[in-house]
């Protein structure tokens, strides 16, 4: 196992995954433009770059309607493909990622990656999937015990594929577990406890070949997050609006023991993204680090050495909406595709600015 993150963070600049870009070229330039590149997930070009179907591909019992825009999850069908499944599994082409499921994938790998201090993929994390992908009945799969089993073990799998491929590009490549419906184990409602969840979690981690990591963009409880076995958590920290004393000892034991913080702190939202600037957003980000030190006594430089920046969320509206519900897993756009374009331009362009500016205040 080679899960070591041996680049230094230092305020580099990444982002999430999915954007809204039609165009295919465009969206993979501005991902390369970046200090830590990704693969961009287009569900603008096709239903399959959703990021839920995008994931599903080869699952057993999956049923994608093209032409309903809807992924849902066929209990015999499941009966019928399991046993063929499982001979597939020992394939690594089982858990790769298909032209058909990415217009990008395969252009990024093609790139000059290794000129980057470290490259990253993802995945859409199993408790997420379990909870928007439902049955027949709209039963969502989590709550099946056999298919959660299944599910859980197909996600490993599918992380340690696409690290196998990222990591010959570049030696520092990491894939995170997008899961924005973790939170959903918070409530008492959901039938599925956070208790459970850390438990299938560590099984999971615990399989993984390259670094562990995670992203969260919804609503966080951020000790919890730094205290499942992850060495990366990026989350978003804007919506926060100031640090929560009660966060800072975890904060610090996770950055203490090694662990790196992507901080999303800038807003992709059109009011958020109006009335910020690198600069606003230095001094917001920097606050929040200011009240890890005072709590805690661990050095802002030294928080600032172990931290990626990055947007707060990814542009297009509910694309972490989970649930037991019919509705299509697909994103739901803006109005205007342009206007959400731009809007992620001009946050990339922000981005770039806060990294800078934090670099040359650290010396990083």
């Amino acid at each position: 196992m080679d899960d070591k993150i041996d680049f230094q963070p230092g305020c580099k600049a990444t982002a999430m995954g999915i954007m809204p870009h039609a165009d295919v070229g465009k969206a993979l330039e501005l991902a390369l433009s970046l200090d830590v590149p990704f693969w961009p997930q287009l569900p603008n070009v096709s239903f399959y770059e959703d990021m839920y179907v995008q994931t599903s591909e080869n699952f057993p019992g999956i049923v994608v309607d093209m032409e309903e825009k809807k992924l849902t999850f066929s209990a015999a069908r499941f009966a019928r493909e399991v046993e063929d499944y499982s001979r597939r599994m020992a394939e690594p082409e089982t858990f790769m990622l298909s032209e058909s499921y990415s217009a990008v994938y395969r252009s990024f790998l093609a790139r000059d990656l290794g000129r980057y201090p470290a490259i990253r993929g993802q995945v859409t994390g199993p408790v997420s999937f379990g909870f928007r992908v439902t049955d027949e009945e709209l039963r969502p799969i989590i709550y099946n015990d056999e298919v959660r089993t299944l599910l859980f073990d197909f996600i490993q799998r599918k992380v340690n594929t696409q690290y196998r491929q990222l990591k010959q590009s570049n030696r520092n490549a990491f894939v995170w577990l997008d899961e924005p419906g973790l939170g959903w184990v918070f409530s008492g409602l959901s039938g599925y406890s956070d208790v459970q969840c850390r438990e299938d979690y560590q099984n999971l981690l615990a399989g993984l070949e390259g670094p562990r990591a995670l992203h969260l963009c919804a609503n966080v409880n951020l000790p919890y997050l730094l205290g499942l076995g992850v060495q990366l958590v990026s989350f978003d920290a804007y919506q926060m609006g100031l640090m929560p004393r009660g966060y800072a000892s975890a904060v610090a034991g996770f950055i203490r023991d090694g662990g790196i913080i992507a901080w999303g702190i800038v807003p992709t939202d059109p009011e958020g993204l109006a009335k910020e600037t690198p600069e606003s957003l230095a001094r917001l980000l920097v606050d929040y680090w200011r009240v890890v030190f005072e709590s805690t006594g661990l050095p802002v430089l030294t928080i600032a050495g172990r931290s990626l920046v990055a947007p707060a969320r990814c542009c297009l509206k509910n694309v972490g909406r989970v649930g037991a519900s019919g509705e299509t897993a697909s994103a739901e756009i803006c109005p205007a595709l342009t206007t959400e374009e731009e809007m992620v331009e001009r946050a990339f362009a922000c981005l770039k600015g806060l990294s800078e500016i934090l670099k040359d205040e650290f010396r990083l």
